[in-house]
């Protein structure tokens, strides 16, 4: 088992960036891959991206193409979303969770040990 604790996220002027991070707490999270994904007050949870556990490889959903990016840094157990050119729409509680189970990779289905979440708002 493991736990994710977020940090990062607050308060942000469109187009600007912020860098929300999941911290694990034990080093069998370096078997998970790890979903960030977020959800707008109204709507459901929607999937934001992925990165592979070694890192090598990362899916973003089409709507942050381009502008968010995932990384992971295995040595401090931990995974990062950089989110830039931020805009209302990206305003929401983003949340990262460990790549369990089967399924589709963008299906909260799929994704156990949710972090506690983070609120991103952009203002206009």
């Amino acid at each position: 088992q493991v736990q994710l604790v977020q940090s990062g996220g607050g308060l942000v002027q469109a187009g600007g960036s912020l860098r929300l991070s999941c911290a694990a707490s034990a080093r069998t999270y370096l078997r998970y891959a790890i979903g960030w994904f977020r959800q707008a007050p109204g709507k459901e949870r929607e999937f934001v991206g992925r990165i592979s556990s070694s890192g090598g490889t990362t899916d973003v959903a089409d709507s942050v193409k381009g502008r968010f990016t995932i990384s992971r840094d295995n040595a401090k157990n931990t995974v990062y979303l950089q989110m830039n050119g931020l805009g209302p729409e990206d305003a929401a509680v983003y949340y990262c969770a460990a790549d369990v189970k089967s399924g589709t990779y963008d299906s909260t289905y799929r994704y156990d040990y949710w972090g506690q979440g983070t609120q991103v708002t952009v203002s206009s």
